[in-house]
């Protein structure tokens, strides 16, 4: 439980410090997470290095959990080449960015698996707007045909950007979109560490004995805009709601629950702050110590052997920046 807490305190930490750093300029893109904490970290806690994980851009901080380092992660943000030069090892790929892409690619790396006979699963992350995509319903219609080892998140932070949840579907629950693909399906309290961790473990071990996909709907909210560029959900949030929310904060309720069984105390959480404020400073400093990008670099990675067309784009490249 303190090992799941700390993922979240780290969470925040690093979502804080990411926005002042794009604000700045020294970052690029982010999507805000603070609020999603217990959703994102107690789903992503109850997978294991094994299982494949296809994220979307708010699925930063779980990529990163997952075995990427958090200089990658920022030059992900950046738009940097070098953030999706993965390690071999680490199973998962870069964030998807096209609003619910994620779900059929996970079908397809989860029907792989099945027919590999290894015991994991392929695991995903999509907001209640991208249940309303066609790749959604693809994705798991696929999953459900083939009986595929996936586990499905939708995180229901109750917008799609500026769409409130009620204009998207007349559906009562998203996570029941599943029934038509013969998916079983579980809505849980996205704000509740232990109750995501408690359904995504259920979930993740009925997959992985062969019985199939399971979609998982967390009740939960971002506290901040939908991205940093340009969105202001004060125009359609109001503050009644945001304040409701804010009172079910997922570090504060995990924090008191730990706190009250002598499991955590400031002096921990202080020294814990500590040593996530060095890890952002030298991820910094190793992201701004990388070159800076060249035009011709982002054709080299295309093509195993590079066609003789491509290498004279490249080469006409290299000749400019050479001047």
């Amino acid at each position: 439980m303190v090992d799941l807490f700390k993922q979240m305190i780290w969470s925040r930490l690093v979502g804080d410090q990411t926005a002042k750093l794009s604000r700045q300029g020294r970052l690029g893109f982010f999507a805000p997470t603070a609020g999603e904490e217990a959703s994102q970290m107690g789903s992503n806690f109850a997978m294991t290095k094994d299982d494949f994980l296809l994220g979307a851009y708010r699925d930063v901080p779980q990529l990163i959990k997952h075995g990427l380092s958090l200089a990658k992660g920022f030059m992900w943000s950046k738009g940097h080449y070098n953030a999706n030069d993965y390690p071999e090892e680490l199973n998962a790929l870069p964030p998807q960015i096209i609003i619910g892409a994620q779900y059929a690619q996970t079908a397809g790396v989860a029907l792989g698996i099945k027919l590999n006979g290894d015991k994991k699963v392929a695991y995903t992350y999509t907001g209640d707007g991208g249940t309303s995509q066609g790749d959604f319903y693809e994705g798991i219609n696929f999953a459900g045909a083939y009986q595929a080892p996936a586990v499905f998140f939708v995180q229901n932070n109750g917008y799609a950007i500026s769409v409130p949840r009620k204009l998207q579907t007349a559906a009562p629950t998203l996570a029941q979109k599943g029934v038509a693909a013969g998916i079983p399906s579980i809505v849980v309290d996205g704000m509740d560490a232990l109750a995501v961790y408690a359904a995504a473990k259920q979930a993740r071990d009925y997959a992985v004995e062969g019985n199939g996909p399971v979609i998982i709907e967390t009740l939960t909210y971002r506290y901040g805009p939908h991205t940093l560029s340009g969105d202001d959900p004060t125009r359609y949030r109001t503050k009644e709601e945001e304040d409701e929310w804010h009172a079910k904060d997922p570090l504060v309720r995990m924090r008191k629950f730990l706190t009250d069984k002598g499991l955590w105390d400031d002096a921990k959480e202080e020294a814990y702050n500590a040593e996530v404020a060095k890890e952002i400073d030298d991820a910094i400093k190793e992201v701004e110590s990388q070159p800076a990008q060249k035009a011709s670099d982002f054709l080299k990675f295309e093509f195993v052997d590079t066609p003789g067309a491509i290498q004279r784009e490249i080469d006409e490249y290299k000749e400019k920046e050479a001047k």
